[in-house]
Order: C-alpha cells, then sequence, then structure tokens
C-alpha cells in the first residue's frame, strides 16, 4: 500500500499540479486527495501565474512539456519571481539533458510517464518536507528581526560589537561609556534576542547580516 506523505496537525500542505492533458490531471488529484492531501490542478502555467500560493507548505507537480511556456523555461521563471516552491517534473518525453537541467536548477524529482504511485508520493512527500523546512527558516528569521527591532540603537550598536568579537572594556572605550554599563546593555540584547549564549547571539548576528560598524 502506498505510504503517505505525512502532515502536521493542523497543517493544510497544498500540491499543485500543472499538466494540459485532463487525464493525468485528474489521475494526480485522485491519489493525491486519496492520502489526505489538498490538490489545485491547473491547464497551463498561465493560469497558475494568476493563482494564489497560500502560505503553507506546497509543492509543484509539472509537466515539462505545456503549451505556451514549457515546464524548465517556467522553473527559471518562478526562481527569478523569488518564488521558492519545491518542484516534481513530470514527462513522456524526457531526456538525460533535460533531467540534468531540472535537477541542477533544484527540481525535486524528475519522473517519467507513467510512473509508480509510490515514486510520485514519495517525491511529494520530499517536496512538502522540503517547503516546510524554508517556512521555519523564514519563520525563525521573522523572529530574529522582531527581536533585533525591540533593541535600543544602544543595544543594537553593542551587540554588532560584541558579536564582532570585542571584550566589554574594548566596546566601553569605543562607545565611550562605563564597561559595567556595557555589561547591562549586553545582558539585555541577550535577554530579548534570547541568546542562551555568546555563540548563539553570534549565529543570530550572523542570520541577520550584522556587522560590526566601520569606524
Amino acid at each position: 500500500m502506498p505510504e503517505h506523505p505525512k502532515q502536521t496537525p493542523g497543517e493544510e500542505s497544498v500540491v499543485f499540479v500543472i499538466d494540459d492533458d485532463p487525464g493525468v490531471r485528474a489521475s494526480l488529484q485522485s491519489l493525491l486527495r486519496s492520502v489526505g492531501l489538498k490538490v489545485e490542478t491547473f491547464n497551463s502555467a498561465a493560469e497558475f501565474v494568476v493563482s494564489k500560493i497560500p502560505n503553507v507548505p506546497s509543492c509543484l507537480v509539472l509537466d515539462v512539456r505545456l503549451p505556451g511556456v514549457g515546464g524548465l523555461d517556467f522553473q527559471a521563471e518562478l526562481a527569478k519571481r523569488n518564488i521558492q516552491i519545491p518542484i516534481i517534473f513530470i514527462t513522456g518525453h524526457g531526456d538525460i539533458p533535460m533531467t540534468v537541467r531540472a535537477m541542477k536548477a533544484g527540481a525535486v524529482e524528475f519522473l517519467p510517464k507513467p510512473f509508480r504511485e509510490q515514486d510520485m508520493l514519495d517525491a511529494v512527500r520530499a517536496g512538502l518536507a522540503r517547503d516546510r523546512a524554508r517556512l521555519e527558516d523564514e519563520k525563525a528569521t521573522s523572529r530574529l528581526a522582531a527581536n533585533y527591532q525591540s533593541l535600543t540603537a544602544r543595544e543594537q550598536q553593542v551587540m554588532a560589537l560584541v558579536t564582532s568579537g570585542l571584550m566589554n572594556k574594548q566596546i566601553a572605550g569605543e562607545i565611550g561609556v562605563s564597561e559595567v554599563t556595557v555589561k547591562v546593555h549586553r545582558g539585555n540584547v541577550m535577554h530579548k534576542m534570547g541568546a542562551r549564549s555568546l555563540a548563539d547571539l553570534v549565529r543570530m548576528a550572523d542570520a541577520l547580516g550584522i556587522r560590526r560598524p566601520s569606524s
């Protein structure tokens, strides 16, 4: 029996299918719905572009040969638009160069028609897992940015200097305050950022692109 792609409780993942063959669309819709996934189907890339992509884990099952914009060109177009949806290619006319191009551009899988149901479900599971991880990373970065914005200008300055490797005494001399004051600001930074250690704070600064201000 096919293994089901797993969903987090309360999460509604979406699988988009773009194929100009109504039979293929219906077959994929039936397969994916049978394992509890929400499915939206489209006849062309142009039809998909004008739809709204919900902010939930999703992936795209995309036929290589489509009327208008082909699958590989559409993959490149999505990348240009910074739409980072994982793509599973399907094709009845695939070749090695085509497969290599798709995979180098980040495709999850390249499945020749007719494909095994389990292969499709495995690919969808991998695609949804990849997108779920991306969304979690984006949420974590957003939380970090919000925490950073809660710092005062002086605390932001101290964070940049601390994470650049300066000691409290050096920071005090650089910004013209006492070492005790630096310690207070540093403690506030650790608390507001939710950092458990200096290494933790350095990782946060790297994620936010914070650098020591130029002298």
